[in-house]
């Protein structure tokens, strides 16, 4: 057994809860009472989604936004978080940035646990619980034939940021160092959608998540896309990931709130993504894979 799919793949064959939705989605749906919970849990690595030098506020701040993300994709709103903290370097900036998370996403600490490594890279994790405004909570698998992709917003600009903080270079670096969860949008979106997550590991990579957990093939044209960066970092910016927009499915006549960008078409077939006209048959290379 290699890689993360693969792992998956067996976590599938273990006993699964009806919440989990065969874990194809971005967080599990528990209904208790009359309520409905949204629960996610996201992993950050040192070296992998973020720089050693990295000002350790801005990796707490990231990992509650990222988290939140989730939750902003199936239309919940935040009740607190569980977390996961190996102990290291700059442990008082980390609870810094965590406590400026806290305070401007509204979303309280519960607990966790706490460990002390090898003093190897970092691993920190981080468990986000929602509270669903409507049901049903969207889920990737929804789309339909006739209906049109959608996008929040431009991809490429934590791309860009994530170079520039690299090389030590002017540039705007805070969509990579602390993206913003787009909560609102995603409570104005859930009765709307027919499904929805969001752009966490590449624009194309996340559609064809959404395409094969839906049955149907995304149609896509590039040029469609808006970017943050220059045109002839486009294919880049379509795959490179870490911009946290809402990627959603919903029929063209949808009361959507303003601002979303239609990006696609939803039709039948095998294929998960067409892209500018060809068929994508392989998700290698749409995005990122651990």
């Amino acid at each position: 057994m290699t890689g993360e799919l693969a792992f998956i793949e067996a976590l599938r064959r273990l006993p699964l809860h009806r919440g989990a939705r065969g874990l194809a989605d971005d967080a599990a749906v528990l209904e208790i009472g009359g309520e409905t919970l949204v629960l996610t849990h996201d992993s950050m690595v040192e070296g992998v989604h973020w720089l050693p030098s990295q000002d350790m506020a801005d990796v707490a701040w990231k990992l509650v936004a990222t988290n939140l993300s989730d939750l902003a994709a199936k239309g919940a709103e935040p009740v607190g978080l569980m977390l996961s903290h190996t102990l290291g370097r700059d442990d008082d900036r980390f609870l810094h940035g965590l406590g400026e998370a806290m305070l401007t996403f509204g979303c309280p600490l519960l607990g966790g646990d706490t460990v002390k490594g090898d003093g190897g890279d970092r691993t920190l994790g981080l468990t986000a619980i929602g509270r669903a405004v409507h049901t049903p909570v969207p889920s990737r698998s929804g789309a339909q034939p006739g209906d049109t992709l959608f996008l929040t917003g431009p991809v490429g600009a934590a791309m860009a940021g994530f170079e520039a903080l690299r090389a030590g270079t002017q540039g705007d670096t805070a969509a990579f160092r602390r993206p913003m969860p787009l909560l609102e949008q995603g409570l104005a979106l859930a009765p709307h959608v027919t499904a929805m997550m969001d752009v966490s590991d590449g624009l194309l990579l996340d559609s064809w998540r959404l395409a094969t957990a839906s049955g149907v093939t995304l149609v896509i044209a590039s040029e469609e896309v808006p970017i943050a960066v220059p045109e002839d970092r486009r294919a880049d910016a379509l795959r490179w990931g870490d911009d946290y927009q809402l990627l959603f499915t919903a029929p063209l006549t949808a009361a959507l709130p303003a601002g979303a960008v239609p990006v696609g078409t939803v039709e039948e077939g095998e294929t998960p993504l067409i892209l500018d006209g060809l068929a994508v048959t392989d998700a290698s290379g749409l995005g990122y894979a651990h």
